[in-house]
């Protein structure tokens, strides 16, 4: 199998993953890293030991040219997403794009559809659904373990410093200079949440969402929505509702729990860990293995393997930014609905952790669960 060469987009932040991970695939001797696009570029120091010296240029459209790579792995601010994927495609260069795949459903369209006309293929980086825990919940499901599926449920109770609104100037921004970049808490931190639970409830095509209902509201001094909740009618008539915080209590794992009528089973989706529980048995746990989404890529290429998170596969998702980019600017949480902690200079609501874990249990909106801070719903259809 030859090597194949690959140009990583955005190389610091969340690119330091992507980094790790080329570097962890080229010891393989499945990739090469063969340039880098920064605005800065990368100091020595920056590149993991055994990256050798790729070459680095702020120009990605110039950088493609002169490496001549396969695959660009975009990690971009989220408003740059749809250009940049364009930018390869025009090359024939297949893409690796972070999640959320682009602000707006509009811009997700013009970017799968400039990808399928260009003929390359595109990874959506919801690293979560490379889990073989996702077939399997989908396996147990079609089989019956829980009895008929009533509806999914999604809980990501994180915590965050004041300080990750000043990483960088479209953090916490609903828009930027007057384009899109809708960085809430349902849309890029804790979207794998609202992605995986639209995965095992078998809804991930933009025309399997019928309805939704948002409640979202910021306790930071942001734009976006920093606490929140999503409730999806799909088409086959279940509701997945997530419910998401980054001012929690305490930092905990997020999860989604299948409700059936004779069971549930809850997945641990960073952990690749499944808890099955269901009438008249003990409870069953599982620890699955996980594809990643570039090596997958590669594979897909080089093997024929099939793509594991296409951009139809996110559409569902994407209806999602959608309703949150056109419902109303995030309501403020009143002055005592939460508190900041000095000593770590981050903002809690209490008692939110209990209710992102009681939303996620009863696909309750928190107005539905007597949060008196929660402002009416909003319904996009």
């Amino acid at each position: 199998m030859s090597t194949v060469d690959i140009v990583l987009a955005g190389a610091r932040g969340h690119g330091r993953w992507h980094l790790d991970n080329i570097r962890r695939l080229q010891d393989k001797g499945i990739v090469r890293l063969a340039g880098i696009c920064e605005l800065t570029p990368l100091t020595a120091e920056e590149i993991p030991e055994g990256l050798g010296t790729p070459e680095q240029s702020a120009d990605f459209g110039a950088l493609l040219d002169s490496t001549g790579a396969r695959i660009a792995v975009i990690c971009t601010p989220i408003p740059t997403h749809t250009d940049l994927a364009l930018t390869a495609a025009r090359r024939g260069v297949h893409l690796l794009l972070e999640k959320p795949p682009a602000p707006s459903y509009a811009e997700f369209r013009r970017m799968a559809d400039g990808v399928a006309e260009a003929r390359v293929v595109c990874q959506i980086g919801f690293q979560s659904l490379g889990s073989h825990a996702v077939p399997a919940i989908l396996g147990m499901v079609a089989e019956g373990a829980v009895g008929e599926l009533v509806g999914v449920g999604g809980a990501g109770a994180w915590v965050r410093a004041e300080a990750y609104y000043r990483r960088a100037p479209w953090a916490g921004k609903r828009r930027l200079n007057g384009v899109d970049v809708i960085d809430g808490v349902l849309t890029n931190p804790l979207a794998h949440a609202v992605a995986t639970a639209l995965a095992v409830n078998g809804t991930t095509r933009a025309e399997d969402v019928t309805g939704i209902e948002l409640e979202l509201l910021r306790a930071n001094d942001i734009e976006s929505d920093d606490t929140s909740c999503v409730r999806i009618t799909t088409a086959p008539g279940r509701k997945v509702t997530v419910a998401a915080t980054l001012c929690a209590e305490r930092d905990d794992e997020p999860y989604v729990v299948v409700h059936g009528t004779r069971g549930r089973i809850t997945y641990w989706y960073k952990q690749d860990r499944v808890l099955l529980q269901r009438a008249d048995r003990g409870p069953e746990e599982y620890e699955y293995g996980r594809t990643d989404l570039l090596e997958n890529l590669v594979d897909h290429l080089t093997d024929g393997a099939d793509l594991l998170v296409t951009p139809d596969a996110t559409g569902a998702f994407m209806r999602v930014v959608e309703a949150i980019r056109q419902a109303p600017d995030p309501a403020p949480l009143p002055a005592g609905a939460w508190h900041l902690l000095p000593d770590e200079g981050r903002r809690v609501v209490p008692g939110i952790d209990g209710l992102v874990a009681a939303a996620a249990d009863s696909l309750s909106l928190y107005s539905e669960l007597g949060a008196t801070w929660a402002p009416p719903k909003e319904v996009s259809t």
